[in-house]
């Protein structure tokens, strides 16, 4: 299989996901501020798909993962029918951290920036 096909599905089912977690009732996810899909990494005979799951406030992450696992059979049903492929992918939700790394690295240029206007700017 293709493995511009598999990026396609990849989009297709993280653009799915994200919509049916707007309408999840599970209160481990819906009650949570943000919880964003980064990626997702299917395997090429689709048989299982990772997904990775970005929550604002890591100390729910926890929580928001038992949640999405609990309602994996659910969404894995939805995905089913919307996506209309052959074999619809296990999903397996993972925690992932890449938008609180990226905060933080930008936390630390905007800190860098502060302090060489403090200096009077940088010579070029």
């Amino acid at each position: 299989m293709s493995s511009n096909r598999i990026g396609r599905i990849n989009e297709e089912i993280q653009r799915e996901l994200s919509d049916q977690l707007r309408r999840l009732k599970d209160p481990r996810v819906s009650q949570v501020g943000m919880v964003s899909i980064t990626r997702v990494d299917t395997t090429g005979d689709l048989r299982y798909a990772r997904v990775y799951i970005s929550v604002l406030d890591k100390s729910q992450e926890k929580d928001v993962l038992k949640g999405l696992k609990s309602a994996s059979g659910f969404l894995r049903r939805e995905l089913g029918r919307t996506l209309q492929l052959r074999y619809t992918p296990e999903l397996q939700f993972i925690g992932d951290d890449s938008i609180q790394h990226g905060a933080h690295i930008l936390e630390v240029l905007r800190q860098v920036e502060r302090a060489d206007e403090a200096r009077g700017g940088t010579e070029e």
